[in-house]
């Protein structure tokens, strides 16, 4: 069937994050919220449809994984990437953030280094923190609009530690965001393998944060880091969900793929009394997504490439001081803005107050992030179009 992406589907009074909270967020109703990761469009029909047909039975007790939910992951994860995995190592969880918590408890010790990349997703530092540890920061560079993995810098970080104070014995966990949030880049097989095998080397464990695995523009190719090598296979954990692809983050359902059983029941051991299953709907949801829903995600993929080729135009033909980071991946533009001349305070003020529109700050995503913006441009084009031209008016009444 053909979706109707360009149709306005109004979402205030529906408890919804991105829009219910605006003025708590930041400041004021009449701000245009294009920050948090969700999408503004109706989701796919099978998917919908398998929810309706399931609330008509009227009992929704306690809940197991069926067989046929996780066939669904198993198969699609071979017809997508041609990676084979088996039944057993999917463990199914509430999301990707608790995923994270659960692995630095249950692979590191307090006062252990974690490495991330940043600027990169919040939730990764917080989870690092928020359980004991210190961030072993493997900043991203950031060459002609282009970001790159600085390959001579991690491996330092493995030879004395962050700051050159600790034994790399302290560092036994990555996390990488793949594709990576916020700066869009889907790392190439080459990139992944570099970096595996650097943490084979410093036996450190992986754990894979492949949420946005789907979202692809034209061009580009997802590999899941596990399906690189039977070695790499053995040492990570895999995130993978629906959630971000066909929009079904408020059911909270993630499958987490872990191929090493040794792995596997350190994390599952670590989760015990903490994270739950998912509930029934969110597993309905994620089956009948993985099943049916690709005629849906074609369609959905073609309109996010329009969006994003119109972004590109815009920013350089009318507000070319700010300069957009190409994304590879994701539905989010990391937005490069040091050309305003502005600091962190006045930028945000900025966007919030003389642009009324409502994005990610920068920094946010880590120290690196300063003077950047995080945009979602999964919306229909009006609304685009209205947040662009509300940045425009706004930059030109500062010259």
């Amino acid at each position: 069937m053909k979706y109707d992406f360009d149709q306005l589907i109004d979402r205030r009074d529906t408890s919804c994050a991105k829009w219910d909270d605006v003025e708590a967020v930041f400041g004021s109703e009449d701000i245009l919220p294009m920050w948090v990761a969700d999408m503004d469009f109706p989701i796919a029909k099978p998917i919908t449809e398998a929810l309706r047909k399931r609330t008509e039975h009227e009992i929704y007790g306690y809940t197991q994984t069926s067989p046929s939910v996780i066939e669904s992951v198993v198969n699609r994860m071979k017809r997508r990437y041609n990676w084979r995995i088996k039944p057993e190592w999917v463990v199914f969880t509430t999301g990707v953030v608790p995923v994270l918590h659960t692995a630095v408890r249950a692979f590191t010790h307090p006062g252990d280094e974690v490495i991330i990349q940043g600027p990169v997703y919040h939730p990764f530092w917080s989870a690092i923190t928020a359980n004991g540890c210190s961030v072993a920061n493997n900043q991203l560079k950031l060459i002609n609009r282009h970001y790159e993995i600085d390959f001579k810098d991690l491996e330092s970080k493995f030879g004395s530690g962050a700051g050159g104070m600790l034994p790399s014995s302290r560092i036994k966990l990555m996390l990488l965001c793949h594709p990576h949030n916020p700066v869009g880049r889907v790392w190439t097989q080459e990139e992944l393998s570099r970096v595996g095998e650097i943490i084979i080397k410093n036996d450190a464990i992986m754990v894979s944060d492949e949420i946005h695995g789907e979202l692809l523009f034209r061009g580009f190719k997802h590999i899941p880091f596990a399906a690189i090598s039977e070695e790499f296979e053995q040492n990570c954990l895999v995130c993978m969900a629906p959630s971000k692809t066909f929009n079904l983050a408020g059911l909270s359902t993630s499958s987490i793929i872990i191929p090493n059983k040794k792995i596997r029941d350190r994390f599952n051991a670590a989760r015990t009394g903490i994270m739950s299953s998912p509930n029934i709907f969110g597993l309905v949801a994620l089956e009948a997504a993985y099943r049916y829903g690709d005629e849906w995600l074609e369609q959905f993929l073609e309109y996010l490439q329009r969006n994003l080729e119109f972004l590109m135009r815009y920013f350089a033909e009318r507000i070319p001081d700010i300069k957009v980071i190409k994304p590879e991946g994701t539905y989010l533009v990391w937005l490069d803005c040091r050309g305003l001349g502005m600091d962190t305070t006045s930028l945000r003020a900025f966007m919030r107050e003389q642009a009324r529109v409502g994005l990610e700050d920068g920094d946010t995503f880590g120290p690196s992030g300063a003077g950047f913006q995080r945009m979602n441009i999964a919306c229909p084009q009006t609304t685009l179009e209205e947040g662009l031209n509300r940045i425009e008016r706004a930059v030109k009444a500062t010259l």
